[in-house]
């Protein structure tokens, strides 16, 4: 029997790395990441992942439970990180620890975070970056996005009849899908820093813009809710209520608001409604990823999902390319993307 390379052992074990890394929160300002520690024969010693700000970095959790690291090999999901937040940095634990080879995925591209391996290579510690860097890439996605572009991974999402309809011809809307797709709503309202939507939902609907489990229950983390337009908020909206400040914005600025959410740690932003706050994030260009919620009904009329999106021919039409489709009960989730590359304005 072939004994297996070098390559293959490392990306073994990082796809261990990223399955670690996905216990992790996928809320916040710090991605997920995973770590294991192996010795010379590639036997797994020591496993770690983050678990949220303020927490040890997933290197230092996996170094936590060894008594010595002289001579580990450290597989990460992601470049270790060389500034001083919360915590230290984990390219000098790593170096202090005494590990001898450190073997990454994707390079971290934050303008403070940076430059980990560098720092690794100048304590003489062995480097090897871009073991599964696609697999790497597609798990941190919203996180390296929200990097590169300096502002929030943007999610938008509307569910519609199987015509496109947003509601019926009277403004009713709820429910236009059922329980399995709306409880999913939730569950992606609890994975996002925060759930934007226009004044023009929140005066139709009176939403309470909470992530909410099977029986009503409020879920562990909540999103912050951002409301956007120039219209007032009665006193008594259920928003107001919300377990986390609301932030109440006039602006239309759309990139502005998206800079200020950024300067306030809000990494992936979940816009819900309405058409029209929906359609000015895609005509802005600023949609990194969509949610479609398709109900088997037919509503007509003029209430759709989308208005105008600055497409005035089939050649200006919003490319998109399909990630997945989910059943949901009766409803289709289909899960979809810009086709174009993505640039430093949005896409």
């Amino acid at each position: 029997m072939t004994a297996p390379t070098a390559g293959s052992a490392h990306e073994t074990l990082m796809r261990r790395a990223l399955s670690l890394a996905a216990n992790g929160p996928s809320f916040g300002v710090n991605p997920q990441v995973g770590c294991v520690l192996v010795d010379a024969a590639g036997a797994i010693v020591a496993e770690g992942w983050h678990r949220g700000a303020g927490t040890p970095h997933a290197e230092v959790d996996a170094l936590s439970q060894v008594t010595s690291a002289e001579g580990l090999t450290a597989i990460v999901t992601l470049e270790p990180c060389n500034h001083l937040g919360l915590t230290g940095p984990c390219s000098e634990a790593l170096i202090a620890a005494g590990v001898e080879r450190v073997v990454y995925a994707v390079s971290d591209p934050g303008e403070h975070s940076g430059g980990g391996a560098e720092r690794l290579r100048e304590a003489g510690v062995l480097v090897e970056g871009g073991v599964l860097v696609e697999e790497a890439s597609e798990a941190l996605r919203g996180w390296l996005t929200a990097e590169r572009l300096h502002r929030p991974f943007v999610t938008v999402k509307w569910a519609s009849s199987l015509d496109g309809r947003a509601a019926a011809a009277d403004g009713s809307s709820q429910w236009v899908t059922g329980t399995a797709a709306r409880q999913r709503v939730h569950e992606q309202r609890e994975q996002s820093d925060a759930i934007l939507v226009g004044t023009g939902t929140v005066l139709a609907d009176d939403p309470s813009l909470t992530a909410r489990g099977d029986g009503g229950e409020l879920m562990p983390h909540q999103p912050i809710p951002v409301v956007i337009g120039e219209r007032a908020i009665p006193a008594g909206s259920r928003v107001l209520a919300h377990p986390r400040t609301p932030i109440v914005t006039g602006s239309r600025d759309l990139p502005a608001i998206l800079d200020k959410l950024f300067a306030r740690g809000i990494r992936h932003a979940f816009v819900e409604g309405g058409p029209t706050l929906a359609s000015a994030f895609v005509a802005a260009g600023l949609v990194d990823e969509y949610l479609v919620y398709l109900a088997p009904v037919l509503l007509g009329g003029e209430r759709l999902a989308l208005t105008d999106i600055g497409v005035g021919t089939i050649g200006d039409a919003r490319r998109l390319s399909i990630d997945r489709v989910e059943s949901l009960g009766d409803d289709l989730l289909i899960v979809a993307r810009p086709a174009s590359v993505l640039t430093k304005k949005g896409n």
